[in-house]
Order: C-alpha cells, then sequence, then structure tokens
C-alpha cells in the first residue's frame, strides 16, 4: 500500500507543476510576440519547429529510466524546463527563441514516459489507478487556477506580468522537482534488476543500447501502442477541432467556448477520484474499452448535432455531448496509463513507456492539420471518422485482453508476488515479521499470490493467465 507521505508528496509536487504550466499555456504565443516582437505566424512556426526535440527527447528518456531510474529523470526533466523557462525572458531573437523553446522542449518530452515509470515504481496495483487518477484530478484543477493567476495578472496591464508569469513558472517547476526528489522509490531504483541479479544476470536489453529492439518484438504492446492512436486524435478535438465546429457550423457563440472547456477540466477535476474508486473492481480493458466508446458516442452526437435546425436545441446537444466526451476521458484515461505501465517489464519499463508514448506523440504534432483538414472538407465525415476510429481501438482492446498480463488487466493484481517496498506497513502481508513464506507462491494463505487473486469466476480464466504469463516471459526474454 502507498504511504500516505508519498501519496501527498506525489499530488502536492503535481499542483505545483500543474499551476506553473496554467499560468504559461494561455499566452505562451502571446509572450514571444510581445517580448520579440516577431509576428503571430512566424512566432508559431518557430515554436512549432523547436518543439520538435520533445519527439527526439521521449527515446532517450526512456533509456535513462532504464538506466538511472525514473526518478532523476523526472527531477532532472524539470529542472531543464526551469532553466529553459528561466532563459524566456532574455529572449530578443529568432535564434535565441528557438533555443529557449528547444530547452523547454527536451525537458516536456522526457516528462511522459519518465512520470509513467516514476508512477509504477512508487504504486502498484490498484494504488497505482487511485494515484493516477488523483493526478489527473489536481492537474486540471491546478491547470485551471494558473489560467486565472495569468489572465489576473495580464489584467494589470503591465508588461513586467508577462516575465513575472515565466518565472513563476521555472520556480514551479524548480520547485516540483525538489518535492518529487523526496519522495523515496520503495527497493531503490533498481529493484527488478537488483533482485533478478542474485539469481541470474540482468537482461542485455536492460543493460545495453539495443533495449528498443526488445519492444518492437513485443507484438502485444505494440499492439496496445497502435489502438490508442485514433482515441489520441478523439482527445484533441477538444482543443482544435470543437471550438471551430460549434461556432462556424452550429452558430454557437465564441464566448461560450470557454464554458465548455470547463465542463471538461471542472468535471475532471470532481468527479475523476470518485469515478475511478468505483471502477477498481472492474478489468482495466473493459473499462478502457468503454471510455472509447463513450467518446465514439459523444463524436456521433455531434455529428448529428449539424441537422438540428433549432438553435437552443443545437446549444443544449452540444454541452451534452461535452459531458459524455468528459465522462470518456474519466473511463479511459486513468484505467489506461496503469494498463500500460502494468503490461511492461520493470526492468524496461522506461523504453516501453517511450515507444508507447508516440501513440500520443504523433498525433498532438499532426491533430491541428489533420483534424482542420477534415473540417474543411465535411465536419461530420470528421466526426464520423472519429468515432469508428475509437470504436476500432474499443474492440482492439478486447481482442488483446486475453494476450496481456494479469497484473495489467485486474487493478488489484500486485505487480509481483513480492512486495519489499513498504515493510514498515502494518497491512503488509510479506513483513519480515510474518511467519508464511512469501516466496512461496503455491502457499494457498499468500493474499499477494496473484494466481490465488484470480481464483474467482468473475475474472481471467486459467487458459488467460497462462497465455498472459507466457507473452510477460516473451517480453522479458
Amino acid at each position: 500500500m502507498i504511504r500516505p507521505s508519498t501519496q501527498a508528496r506525489y499530488m502536492a509536487g503535481m499542483v505545483v507543476d500543474s499551476t506553473g504550466s496554467g499560468m504559461y499555456l494561455p499566452l505562451s504565443l502571446l509572450f514571444f510576440h510581445h517580448v520579440t516582437g516577431l509576428p503571430i505566424e512566424r512566432v508559431g512556426v518557430i515554436m512549432t519547429a523547436a518543439a520538435l526535440f520533445s519527439l527526439v527527447a521521449n527515446p532517450i528518456a526512456g533509456v535513462l529510466v532504464d538506466r538511472f531510474g525514473a526518478r532523476a529523470v523526472v527531477v532532472g526533466g524539470y529542472l531543464v524546463r526551469a532553466v529553459g523557462f528561466a532563459a524566456y525572458p532574455l529572449v530578443d531573437s529568432p535564434l535565441t527563441m528557438f533555443l529557449a523553446v528547444a530547452l523547454v522542449a527536451l525537458g516536456d518530452g522526457s516528462y511522459p514516459p519518465s512520470i509513467q515509470s516514476f508512477v509504477a515504481a512508487i504504486a502498484r496495483g490498484a494504488d497505482r489507478d487511485r494515484l493516477l487518477a488523483a493526478q489527473r484530478s489536481l492537474r486540471n484543477a491546478g491547470l485551471g487556477a494558473g489560467g486565472l493567476i495569468a489572465g489576473a495578472a495580464l489584467g494589470l496591464g503591465s508588461d513586467a506580468a508577462y516575465r513575472v508569469i515565466v518565472l513563476v513558472s521555472a520556480a514551479a517547476f524548480a520547485g516540483a522537482a525538489l518535492i518529487l526528489r523526496t519522495i523515496p522509490v520503495p527497493g531503490g531504483r533498481d529493484r527488478t534488476a537488483t533482485r533478478a541479479g542474485a539469481a541470474a544476470p540482468a537482461p542485455a536489453a536492460a543493460r545495453g543500447s539495443g533495449g528498443y529492439r526488445l519492444v518492437l518484438r513485443d507484438r502485444t504492446f505494440l499492439a496496445l501502442t497502435l489502438q490508442n492512436v485514433p482515441t489520441a486524435f478523439g482527445y484533441m478535438v477538444l482543443s482544435v477541432a470543437l471550438p471551430v465546429y460549434v461556432t462556424q457550423e452550429l452558430g454557437v457563440p465564441a464566448s461560450l467556448v470557454g464554458v465548455l472547456y470547463a465542463v471538461n477540466t471542472v468535471g475532471i477535476a470532481l468527479l475523476q477520484i470518485p469515478v475511478t474508486r468505483r471502477l477498481i473492481r472492474y478489468r482495466r480493458t473493459r473499462t478502457v474499452a468503454g471510455g472509447a466508446a463513450t467518446f465514439g458516442a459523444s463524436f456521433a452526437a455531434f455529428a448529428l448535432l449539424a441537422g438540428v435546425p433549432v438553435r437552443p436545441v443545437a446549444l443544449a446537444g452540444v454541452f451534452a455531448a461535452t459531458a459524455l466526451f468528459t465522462l470518456g476521458e474519466m473511463l479511459h484515461g486513468a484505467p489506461l496509463s496503469a494498463l500500460v505501465s502494468s503490461a511492461a517489464p520493470e526492468e524496461t519499463r522506461g523504453r516501453y513507456m517511450a515507444v508507447y508514448q508516440f501513440s500520443w506523440a504523433i498525433p498532438i504534432t499532426l491533430a491541428p492539420a489533420v483534424l482542420t483538414a477534415l473540417l474543411s472538407l465535411s465536419p461530420i465525415s470528421m466526426w464520423l471518422l472519429l468515432a469508428a476510429g475509437v470504436s476500432g481501438s474499443a474492440l482492439t482492446m478486447l481482442r488483446l485482453e486475453p494476450r496481456l498480463p494479469a497484473r495489467a488487466v485486474h487493478a488489484r493484481v500486485p505487480d509481483d508476488p513480492e512486495v519489499p517496498e513498504d515493510s514498515e506497513d502494518p497491512e503488509n502481508p510479506e513483513d519480515p515479521e510474518n511467519p508464511e513464506d512469501p516466496e512461496n507462491p503455491e502457499d494457498p494463505e499468500n493474499p499477494e499470490d496473484p494466481e490465488d487473486l484470480l481464483e474467482d469466476p468473475g475474472k481471467t480464466d486459467t487458459d488467460d493467465r497462462r497465455a498472459a504469463t507466457a507473452t510477460q516471459k516473451a517480453g522479458v526474454e
């Protein structure tokens, strides 16, 4: 069980991080336009070119996580971004702007694989789902609070407000680094490698640079990664396609676009934790598939609204479809993150998370161009294409379920029978003073045995478990 102090420190770091990010994100283009005097279009091109460095940082971060531990990479990424933001007020030309944004992009690219690996290291089983749900909830709240603070600062009409905002964001990243640095990693940064090393050498992929070949040979994990691509495009509609669609096609006032964002962010901030608490009893694969199907229903609803001539009805439909989208996000986001990190072998989790992250990075990069092009061709076709894509993701997730490790499918199954991470926990059945033998996987009294936890007929059957075990071993070997 994750210690309350660990969870509190982790969530404090997320709040500090997201508040700083929320202060800067709404005015990123405006800041450099204001500081350098460059046209807004040119600022956008330079920022996009520099942001490509995040794609380079992603696989590098995967290697560093496996070699030095997730916590070190998370902290290092925060510090890199802090330095980059601190350099923003010094920008005075297109070149210095490119260099500063590229530095921040390197830190941004290292964040997803390292933070997912870090959460997997400090929380296991259902605790991982709960921590990820709390993270999504508080990050949405922090981003919203940061945006409000930035708006109030800019409302003062002072040129210094821009510089103060980016410097506060830099301080927030540095503060988050200091907070997360104090969180202990159970068993050290290479718990599994150290434990396995007592009996056998660590896998070559975990030691050498050829580790990504291991991931590319894991067909189940590659399928898990690819099925996320359509859904990642779906996530982007809220910021890219929806504002254009509702204002230009449905005639919704532009002032209400912000309210739609509030429905999404406030809904997640308030409901993500209680929703996840109720979902833990179900298979993660079923929950993720249900979330993708809910996305599909919301996209179909947006398509149907194009044929509604009555404006009040169309307006009500927009809010209902946005609420449905928000529900899909709550069902899909946290369980999928927990599922993917649990499906990856611990020795090479950094590389696995880096490969998986491309299923987000590529759609995020391409979504503005792809979605706007589809909107210009046929708005209804865009929504129906997105609905078909996420429905395909849902079906693929269900088909992958028997091939995934039991620990990935079921939140209540531990990552492994050994839990040496918290010997001070009075509920830890493998406490050194516990007379039962934690090393005996056939002990019927051992509550941490994954096989015992799967005896319930509503869970994966024996054949599924054997297939999942074979898949897991293939991924490690």
